[in-house]
């Protein structure tokens, strides 16, 4: 799974906000303000990669047990294809 091509993260104003680029801009008004952790997801989601790797760097970088690591990627990854943001 990876993110969906037109999106791009960005640093505005000391928030981290994903934006619509392009012609994405058409179809997808607004922008998405992410915490630290869904940023770290987000930019591992630029590249091909799975629920597994997503968990090993989660764990490898915040003080977190493995159950409620994949329990928040879950969570992220199912409001990404909420909102049609996974290519897969």
């Amino acid at each position: 799974m990876r993110i969906r091509e037109g999106f791009m993260l960005r640093d505005i104003a000391g928030e981290t906000v994903v934006v619509p680029v392009g012609q994405t801009s058409l179809d997808f008004n607004g922008m998405i303000t992410l915490n630290d952790t869904g940023a770290f997801l987000w930019r591992m989601l630029q590249e091909e990669t799975d629920a597994d790797a997503l968990a090993a760097a989660i764990l490898a970088e915040y003080d977190v047990d493995e159950q409620t690591a994949r329990r928040g990627i879950e969570r992220f990854i199912e409001k990404l294809r909420v909102e049609g943001l996974l290519a897969e």
